[in-house]
């Protein structure tokens, strides 16, 4: 019997299955996790091994260190998740692993290590994409959650307003036309002498800030629900540096708080607009940048007031996880999809 052959087999009495137990892995970045979900809605383990100590020494994430830590740190992780869980790879159904996108040597490191354990242990294995990976840790943190709903996705790299429409079904509404909102607070935080990672750090120093000390502009591209964040952040290191020039102390709370409603004011205003429009009354945050203190309060006043349902993962299923892979794998595996050992790591994956 060919491997093709044995995993479809396999593929369809999973299909079946009343209960699916998925391990996972998340090496994207600079976090190497590992996870073991049930059915896409329940952690039974979670283990993530975090670089930032060691990228803030730079000043950011530098790939070629990432990729080495990873390697380091798979058989680890995967070994901490099992352990947790109690489990063997006996009890374990699938396999997955996020393919997309991401820094190139972080997702081979990922991809290789889970298609070698594929192949030893004869597991199916399920490619996800890093993306609907953050809008499927919804599902971990609101059991009831069903598609349809709008999802708002904000990180480091990305800024989307997305439609799910079904599991694994998606309709791109827009996204940012230049820089990412994370990216944004990154930059924004470097000026104001801030270590990696600037974006959590900014919001601390904003939370005993004045918001209204520097009026910022409001950008409105094209796209109805598309969002532009570099004449923003442009006009604040204009700001900053004319200060710093005239030798005048840079008032860092103030400055933080302004930047970050700015920030914040944007992302609201076009979730509200997606919202209303398609006629949803459910609003997912999903990303790093959906920890946001700022963002998540404003974002409960508003539903509150216009009485929509919000729903946002934990903080932690927020930032890189590999629950929130595990999760968004479950339903691909219901689809039936599945990856050969050709998998290949793809940088610049889009979710659409």
């Amino acid at each position: 019997m060919t491997t093709q052959m044995e995993m479809q087999q396999k593929l369809e009495a999973l299909r079946e299955k009343e209960t699916v137990r998925i391990l996972a892995m998340e090496s994207s970045c600079d976090e190497t996790a590992c996870a073991i979900i049930e059915n896409g809605r329940k952690i039974v383990s979670s283990v993530i091994f975090s670089q930032v100590d060691t990228h803030a020494l730079y000043g950011g994430v530098v790939p070629e260190i990432a990729s080495r830590a990873h390697v380091d740190a798979c058989d680890r992780v995967i070994d901490q998740a099992l352990k947790e869980a109690g489990m063997t790879f006996g009890d374990v159904d699938a396999l997955a692993c996020t393919y997309g996108p991401g820094l190139v040597g972080a997702l081979l490191t990922g991809v290789n290590c889970m298609k070698g354990l594929s192949y030893t242990t004869r597991l199916p294995l399920v490619p996800v994409n890093h993306i609907e990976g953050h809008v499927s840790a919804n599902f971990l943190t609101t059991q009831d959650l069903e598609p349809p709903f709008i999802c708002l996705v904000v990180s480091g790299g990305h800024s989307h307003l997305v439609r799910v429409n079904d599991y694994g079904d998606y309709t791109l509404l827009g996204q940012t036309v230049d820089d990412a909102a994370g990216e944004a607070f990154d930059k924004a935080a470097r000026v104001l002498g801030l270590n990696y990672p600037g974006g959590p750090l900014l919001s601390k120093l904003a939370e005993g800030g004045n918001d209204t000390y520097l009026t910022l502009p409001h950008p409105h591209p094209d796209g109805r629900y598309d969002f532009s964040f570099s004449g923003l952040k442009t006009a604040f290191l204009n700001a900053c540096h004319k200060m710093d020039q005239k030798g005048e102390e840079l008032p860092k709370a103030d400055l933080a708080a302004s930047f970050e409603k700015a920030v914040v004011d944007t992302l609201c205003e076009r979730a509200m607009l997606a919202l209303k429009d398609s006629g949803l009354n459910t609003l997912c945050l999903a990303g790093g940048v959906s920890a946001n203190k700022r963002l998540r309060t404003q974002m409960e006043q508003l539903a509150k007031k216009r009485h929509f349902r919000l729903c946002m993962p934990e903080l932690w299923l927020c930032t890189d996880n590999a629950a929130m892979i595990g999760s968004a794998a479950y339903y691909r595996l219901r689809k039936g999809e599945l990856a050969g050992l050709d998998l290949n790591a793809v940088p610049a994956l889009s979710l659409v």
